[in-house]
């Protein structure tokens, strides 16, 4: 299993969530958004926290002022812009004053370092492109700004032409830039060729503080930096996640494990790992963006396994299957069931649940657990579910209730909304409950029906809310005679499960997933009592 790796030097972390992730498709952050996400970063130890464009769009001004009454503890904040225009004086140049009315400390901007832009994008000489950027980095310099220059396309730019990318890096210097960051733009640079460059640029600049700023076009981007690290880099820049335009950016999440966890590079401060996981979450949440659940260290994938093998030997030692333990970056191993799952998944699962670990019963569970998906079930997501089976199986479990009858009565006129009752039978212990809901669909006056019956018994249900309902259908091609699959999600405040139910009647799966759900809640409820 990985260790700790031996201290090797600060690096400097430079956060680029609040600007350049923004640029990915489907991100949209208020200034509020920007001023929760900032917070966490600055919790975390990150060392600058870029908050926007202050010349692009009045939401972003918004957040610099914010910042202004509420400033950060620990991140010094950064403003982006670029160079002055081919023709206008720095200090007359809208764009850079733009940044200083800002109120931060400290700026980045870019610049061009490849010759075709130049005379293409800009349509300039090489000559005032070079004035561009020294003019710039100097003029913000004499107003008291820490200034990093990032060298747009630099990796393409030198390529095609590395004299001239590098005289663009020196004229930065000699306006006095704090750090010249290195940019793959388009993030099409492979490994060994970027390391190779870096190591070049050290050659040519002794003494400067260098930074690397990567993109994902070739899923390059975390390895990118991480060699760029080796070759001298000592900032490093990327966003939460790896939100970004097209691919998106290098992604902090994996960089800074790698960094601290494997390289033994000080990166944000080692007890903060632990929040990682949070953190990533978090700015999903924030963003209004489904987490990614394969994303190494942070996903709840990460650390998931379902192969029969992989968990036996997971059993016996960890390392056999992890490359580091989850909770280094707050996140939590999980062991999946399926038709995968072998006797060790059913073990660990009793380990976790203190069940009964007779060899027979278990494999009779499998055996059951494998039919049940061959049919159609699903139990990664349906955890409920599943311990509800085990404990059926092994553990003398008592149901806290059983279903005598339903029945569902749908009325539908031309004059008003169809209109849903149920009406249900229930065994609560040696009692018969008998009662009668609506709602605004079957499965909703089911649900209605069922907490009616219940309440009067567990004075807890009232507290267990059905969170999400999901349908599938398993054969299209039979059409209404498919099969379907209903996966609930349900709550109590504190935490929330899944359960499951198949059938070809879409209600009787809807109450095999709804009974479940209500009957794992009961069981938590109790166990938290005992």
């Amino acid at each position: 299993m990985s260790q700790i790796g031996d201290y090797k030097g600060l690096i400097k972390i430079y956060d680029t969530s609040l600007r350049d992730g923004t640029q990915g498709e489907g991100v949209s952050l208020s200034a509020e958004d920007k001023m929760k996400i900032a917070r966490r970063l600055d919790e975390m130890g990150f060392h600058y926290i870029e908050g926007g464009w202050p010349g692009s769009n009045p939401k972003d001004m918004e957040f610099f002022a914010r910042l202004r009454q509420t400033p950060l503890k620990n991140a010094l904040v950064t403003a982006f812009g670029s160079t002055c225009r081919p023709g206008v004086e720095a200090a007359r140049d809208e764009n850079l004053n733009r940044l200083l009315e800002s109120g931060v400390r400290a700026a980045a901007i870019f610049g061009k370092t490849w010759d075709f832009h130049v005379t293409k994008a800009l349509n300039t000489s090489l000559e005032e492109n070079l004035r561009m950027v020294r003019d710039s980095v100097a003029y913000l310099k004499q107003q008291g700004l820490t200034v990093f220059f990032d060298g747009e396309h630099f990796f393409d730019g030198f390529k095609a032409n590395p004299d001239y990318a590098l005289s663009v890096l020196r004229a930065a210097v000699e306006g006095g830039a704090d750090a010249v960051v290195l940019c793959d733009t388009n993030g099409g640079t492979l490994p060994h060729e970027l390391q190779s460059v870096v190591a070049r640029v050290k050659q040519e600049l002794p003494g400067v503080e260098l930074g690397i700023h990567a993109h994902n076009d070739g899923e390059m981007a975390v390895a990118n930096t991480i060699v760029a690290v080796q070759a001298g880099v000592t900032q490093v820049q990327g966003t939460v996640n790896g939100l970004g335009e097209r691919c998106g950016n290098a992604n902090l999440c994996s960089i800074l494990p790698n960094l601290t966890l494997k390289l033994g590079y000080e990166t944000i401060p080692r007890e903060n790992f632990a929040f990682l996981t949070e953190l990533s979450r978090f700015v999903y949440e924030v963003a209004n963006l489904n987490p990614v659940n394969n994303q190494p260290f942070v996903g709840e994938s990460a650390f998931a396994h379902k192969g029969g093998i992989h968990v036996s030997a997971l059993l016996k030692e960890p390392g056999t299957y992890e490359h580091m333990p989850p909770e280094w970056v707050g996140n939590t191993r999980r062991v999946l069931m399926s038709e995968l799952s072998g006797l060790s998944n059913l073990l660990y699962k009793y380990k976790e649940l203190h069940l009964d670990k007779s060899s027979p019963e278990g494999r009779r569970v499998l055996e059951q657990l494998k039919n049940m998906e061959h049919r159609g079930y699903q139990f990664e997501a349906a955890e409920g579910s599943l311990e509800i089976m085990l404990r059926k199986a092994v553990n003398g479990y008592r149901e806290p209730f059983q279903l005598e009858s339903m029945r569902l009565i749908l009325e539908m006129r031309e004059d008003r909304p169809i209109q849903s009752e149920a009406v249900i039978k229930l065994r609560v212990g040696e009692e018969v409950v008998h009662t009668a809901a609506e709602g605004n669909g079957p499965v909703n006056a089911l649900d209605n029906a069922l907490r009616k019956a219940l309440e009067t018994v567990y004075p807890e249900v009232p507290g267990l809310r059905l969170l999400d309902y999901k349908v599938r259908v398993l054969e299209e091609k039979a059409g209404t005679e498919a099969q379907v699959r209903v996966l609930i999600e349900t709550g109590n405040g504190k935490k929330t499960w899944g359960t499951v139910g198949v059938s070809t009647n879409i209600i009787e799966a809807s109450w095999q997933a709804l009974a479940d759900g209500m009957a794992y809640g009961l069981l938590k409820d109790e166990n938290n009592k005992a």
